[in-house]
């Protein structure tokens, strides 16, 4: 594909409160070894409260990378993606969340994996490990490194089809995603990146991973409140895209005595991969994170 006179990639930031990770995710961002020139920045901001405007106008001042705001009203995250594609000017999307960090060398990786693989729309990167950080985050990416790590395997321990890449950490070719109609603004929660997975898969892309390595902070998360508050809303979002998508979730799976067992057989994995004797809380964390799932679920199911 020519890429004359285009930004070969577009880092797709959709950003509503963010202003305590952005930084760190802005710098990670200046601090690739991919050509500035090469790359540009579309930021979507989503009415937010706090400082999170005021961080992104003083980083356009100070960077060298082309960037664009745009300013979307109370939609839902559907659209506020879909304000990125359509304002994209590279052949690829790399997507960052506010909350994430990327190493060095990830964009180029990102992008060189692309190149060579013509037939992937998706590819997402790996979880890396905060060492020293607190155990509630941790245990919430452990199971991340071990979904790449048998990515070859197509079932999930939680969802009964293939494992769908999540936007966050994840280059989309713009094409793929330009030919599914972008993604489905009627998911104004959650879900809309399993959404546009599942649409780009199906239309005869591949989805891959690869080793582009990035750190998530998801939010911030340090204990146990966070992570239910975090899963309730996952849970109660998704509702919308279970009337959507049935076959993208097994129910009786998402239910806490099944949540024991997959943080069991998880543990077991992971001690092998890494050896530290954290990953036997993995039981208990999946049991408490899938109870605040299927509560939140229920709400939306009934309310």
């Amino acid at each position: 594909m020519s890429t004359a006179g285009k930004n070969l990639v577009t880092l797709g930031i959709c950003v509503r409160n963010a202003e305590t990770t952005l930084k760190d995710a802005l710098d990670s961002i200046v601090d690739q070894d991919f050509p500035y020139e090469l790359m540009e920045i579309v930021f979507v901001e989503s009415h937010s409260e706090d400082g999170t405007l005021s961080i992104i106008s003083d980083y356009i001042s100070r960077m060298d990378i082309k960037a664009k705001v745009f300013h979307a009203k109370r939609e839902g995250v559907g659209s506020a993606r879909n304000l990125v594609v359509n304002n994209a000017g590279g052949d690829y999307i790399v997507w960052v969340d506010g909350d994430q960090i990327l190493t060095k060398d990830f964009v180029r990786k990102q992008f060189e994996f692309m190149q060579r693989n013509p037939t992937v729309g998706i590819a997402g990167g790996t979880h890396g490990i905060f060492d020293g950080e607190n155990l509630v985050l941790n245990l919430e990416l452990i199971p991340k490194i071990i979904d790449h790590v048998r990515s070859d395997n197509r079932k999930s321990f939680l969802w009964k089809t293939e494992k769908l890449p999540g936007t966050g950490g994840s280059i989309y070719r713009v094409r793929a995603i330009k030919e599914v109609n972008g993604f489905d603004e009627d998911l104004k929660l959650v879900g809309e990146d399993m959404d546009a997975a599942k649409k780009i898969k199906d239309a005869g892309w591949l989805i891959s991973r690869n080793d582009a390595v990035f750190y998530e902070r998801h939010g911030g998360m340090s204990d146990l409140k966070a992570l239910w508050n975090k899963y309730f809303w996952y849970g109660y979002g998704n509702h919308i895209l279970y009337r959507k998508r049935r076959d993208l979730f097994s129910l009786p799976r998402m239910v806490p005595p099944a949540g024991f067992i997959a943080g069991f057989l998880y543990s077991l994995i992971a001690y092998k991969l890494i050896g530290r004797k954290i990953v036997f809380l993995l039981p208990f964390h999946f049991a408490f994170k899938i109870t605040a799932w299927f509560l939140g679920f229920v709400k939306g199911q009934i309310g």
